[in-house]
């Protein structure tokens, strides 16, 4: 799955919806450092990440027949790929950012990428 991740995150990223500072993907969760510049459509940047990622996730999972692993009991949806409410932090100085990036963990046998995309 963190091809599908990384594959989009350069598509918001040349299409200057997005610049991304860093990012790690680790087996339960993510970190970005980004700036989001423009809509992706009527969606966020991030907004239109989640939908799109989840849509495809869904369908790998469907395939793999490991959807019932993300089954949830709710009005509204069968399953959740993403978190609710996930956290953002407005980054508002280059020191922030930098302590932000010197956060990230940097683990080898799991971390997926960091850097410029």
């Amino acid at each position: 799955m963190k091809d599908l991740i990384i594959d989009y995150l350069k598509i918001l990223s040349c299409e200057k919806k997005i610049t991304m500072y860093g990012f790690v993907l680790m087996p339960n969760h993510l970190h970005f450092i980004w700036q989001q510049h423009i809509l992706n459509g009527k969606e966020s940047p991030q907004g239109s990440f989640m939908k799109y990622t989840a849509h495809r996730f869904l369908e790998i999972l469907e395939a793999e027949n490991k959807l019932h692993l993300y089954k949830v009991n709710a009005a509204n949806k069968k399953h959740e790929i993403w978190q609710r409410d996930s956290l953002g932090v407005e980054i508002y100085s280059r020191g922030v950012a930098q302590q932000k990036l010197d956060y990230i963990p940097v683990r080898p046998v799991i971390r997926a990428g960091m850097g410029i995309l």
